[in-house]
């Protein structure tokens, strides 16, 4: 094989893998929501008010910090998919 194929090859195959990762991307964000009150301490997938960073809280179970979980699981999990509710 000519290396000149070889490169067009590799070179279309990186561009399925890509197109394939942000189909999949996109997908599992509208599969998610964000469910409050039911991360562990360190686990936190955002910032709050209190640190701006994911991983940053300091106690389980916070009210303000939230996880990333499927949709329609989140009240079964113990959480809220509002903060102040």
């Amino acid at each position: 094989m000519s290396t000149r194929k070889a490169l067009l090859q590799s070179a279309l195959a990186g561009l399925v893998a890509l197109g394939l990762a942000q189909d999949g991307a996109a997908q599992s964000k509208d599969e998610k929501e964000k469910c409050y009150g039911i991360a562990k301490a360190g686990q936190n997938d955002c910032g709050t008010a209190q640190h701006t960073c994911a991983g940053k809280s300091k106690k389980d179970n916070a009210p303000d910090e939230w996880k990333y979980v499927a949709k329609g699981t989140c009240a079964k999990l113990g959480g809220k998919t509002n903060p102040g509710k």
